[in-house]
């Protein structure tokens, strides 16, 4: 059997969908049909090729809603964060293309306005969409559209808890802009919500009869022309009074003056049409509450959504997850993070650890679990996890505030303002620093290195393996002043024994890892420094003997060496798993030239000036010239031109 044909009797109507205006054609009565082959098509694929699954398994009747009640792509849909958008790549003619989904030169895991002009806005950090279609409503009424164009933000009910979400709010409250926030309520973010919001989102509730009232008794004052912009204003508040007196509860949305329709089944897609339908038309911000279950339709999932988050590859028809055994293997970094500083928890009391909404993908739930008293998961808050930690270490703890790379860039603020003038002793773990692989281009953790070394205060050093990181937190919580960051990769690490006692390091100090008699030393910085290691070692069999220096700390830089390798050597290669632009290469350059030692040859392998791709870690460094071959291929070209 072909493929085309296994595909017409798997998915007799999902194959026949190739835009939204395919599915527009259908009756109502076969869009439960349609999501029940949605789901089957998401778990026949990622079963295979992983991605982020339980998500998009809990917003198929909401995507299916709508493209089927608005006129995409003229209307807009904004997702936030994106980890649930599968859905709506299958239905906007990418169908035959998803099993190439987070892989390099296929879709992106996440919505790609230059990969289809369905996909509205780039997703991937959370609660940027409800300020980014208000912007575009906004632009709406400014070009003075022909044709009502709605805007749709869909948020879920972690992402909505972020400060960049209430900023969104705050403004929409204001405007008059055409737009709907659809709020995708799973009572459940990566780990579980934090704070009194995920509990009240937990806890609102509105009743079907008011909502029935309320429909009809808007469609008799639209109908009668007793409903007009003039006078919603007041309508809107009388009606919120009303709502406030007959459930005892004041809505914190419709308290900002948005329309607030819901809580509805969130995975019964004909109600979902008939709400979208009745208020579509209706002008000025709304909101629509929808509960869904994260992992819909697949009862694994269900039962256990973190896990299922992003579950790898797994058997579809039992559920099993193929998870292969570590028994032997390095350790990730992530772990030997969490339970070092469980370890130095336990000596250090003044100890605290920090997180914003990912103790599980950055193992603080080792820390939260040993000294729940002492760990803070803050939600998705990166800029309030900063400053929190600020005001822990001016009044005398040990703050480790542990961040993705990428996510620490929405705190650099606070990373100036409130930690580095006052010079507090923060440290900073920036885990996912680097390629981090299949998330692409939104979650690299690229630019850590470049934004924090322009920073006065400020120690940032990168650990060549598991001993170093332990190393350098041991020496990070001996401080008593000044911000560090030791930034580590995704991933595992390279040493299986790794519970070795730690030691305290002497800041600004790299070490010598080969001698050479080459006119070329190579400068490198983190776990990249393996790689070029094997590099090295290939070369010393063919004869050549290249000097090569772990750096350990990108500033304070080891002036010695730099000062050594100036004297000895008229090449210098830095190789580090960030961005060219700002790094460490950067810093070499900047000392060479301020010392009057410009006759050295600086060549930078990094990161390029460029937003990188997904794809496996080894394909992005082969793309960017700075796996072993490339490493290799570049000192050999350097050695021959002084032969």
């Amino acid at each position: 059997m072909s493929d085309n044909q296994h595909i017409l009797e798997e998915y007799p109507l999902l194959s026949h969908i190739d835009s939204p205006a395919d599915l527009r054609h259908l009756p109502l009565e076969q869009l439960p049909a349609v999501c029940a082959e949605l789901r089957k098509f998401i778990i026949d694929v990622l079963s295979r090729n992983p991605g982020h699954f339980a998500s998009s398994m809990g917003t198929v009747e909401i995507t299916v809603a709508l493209h089927y009640v608005f006129n995409t792509p003229y209307d807009r849909i904004v997702w936030d964060v994106g980890h649930q958008a599968y859905s709506h790549k299958i239905l906007t003619g990418r169908r035959d293309r998803f099993e190439t989904n987070r892989t390099l030169g296929g879709l992106s895991g996440f919505p790609n306005p230059k990969e289809s002009e369905y996909d509205t806005f780039t997703a991937g950090h959370a609660s940027n969409s409800i300020s980014a279609a208000l912007g575009m409503a906004i632009a709406s009424q400014v070009n003075h559209d022909a044709v009502k164009r709605n805007v749709v933000a869909v948020i879920g009910d972690a992402s909505i808890s972020g400060g960049l979400a209430f900023e969104g709010l705050n403004n929409a409250s204001i405007s008059n802009s055409n737009m709907l926030i659809i709020l995708n309520d799973n009572d459940m973010a990566i780990d579980e919500n934090v704070g009194a919001l995920g509990e009240y989102m937990a806890h609102l509730n509105t009743s079907k009869r008011y909502n029935d009232f309320r429909y009809k008794a808007y469609k008799f004052l639209r109908l009668h022309n007793l409903v007009n912009e003039r006078n919603k204003g007041a309508i809107l508040r009388f009606n919120n009074s009303l709502k406030a007196l007959l459930s005892s509860q004041q809505n914190i949305f419709e308290g900002l003056n948005i329309r607030y329709f819901g809580p509805f089944d969130g995975h019964n897609v004909a109600e979902i049409v008939r709400v979208l339908s009745d208020i579509k038309d209706m002008n000025g911000p709304r909101i629509l509450h929808l509960r869904t279950r994260k992992g819909k339709g697949f009862k694994p999932a269900e039962d256990d959504p973190a896990t299922w988050h992003a579950p790898g590859k797994f058997n579809k028809e039992t559920g099993e997850r193929y998870v292969s055994d570590p028994t032997g293997k390095p350790p990730k970094w992530q772990d030997v993070f969490g339970h070092t500083l469980v370890e130095l928890a336990h000596a250090n009391e003044k100890i605290v650890g920090i997180t914003a909404a990912m103790p599980t993908g950055c193992s603080m739930s080792f820390m939260l679990n040993a000294f729940p008293e002492r760990a803070f998961d803050v939600g998705i808050a990166e800029g309030h996890a900063v400053t929190l930690s600020g005001g822990m270490a001016k009044d005398g703890l040990m703050p480790f505030c542990c961040i993705y790379s990428t996510f620490l860039q929405r705190a650099y603020d606070e990373i100036i303002h409130d930690v580095a003038i006052q010079n507090l002793p923060v440290t900073f773990c920036i885990d996912r620093a680097g390629l981090v692989g299949e998330d692409g281009v939104t979650h690299h953790g690229a630019f850590d290195m470049a934004y924090l070394r322009s920073i006065p205060n400020m120690i940032i050093a990168s650990p060549m393996n598991e001993q170093w990181l332990r190393d350098l937190m041991y020496t990070a919580q001996l401080r008593t002043e000044g911000p560090m960051a030791i930034r580590y990769p995704r991933g595992s690490g390279v040493t299986p024994e790794w519970r070795t006692e730690m030691h305290k390091v002497e800041v600004g100090r790299g070490r010598q890892l080969a001698t050479g008699d080459a006119p070329v030393a190579v400068l490198t910085i983190g776990p990249i420094g393996n790689d070029v290691a094997n590099a090295l070692k290939e070369l010393e069999a063919e004869g050549h003997r290249v000097a090569h220096y772990d750096m350990v700390f990108l500033k304070p830089i080891d002036e010695d060496i730099l000062r050594c390798v100036s004297e000895s050597c008229s090449h210098i290669v830095t190789v580090e798993d960030g961005t060219k632009c700002g790094g460490l290469g950067s810093a070499v350059m900047e000392w060479l030239n301020d010392n009057g030692r410009n006759s050295v040859q600086v060549h930078r392998i990094g990161i390029p000036d460029a937003f990188v791709t997904q794809g496996t870690v080894p394909q992005l460094r082969k793309l960017c010239k700075m796996d072993t071959e490339s490493i290799k291929a570049k000192i050999k070209e350097l050695l021959n031109q002084n032969v």
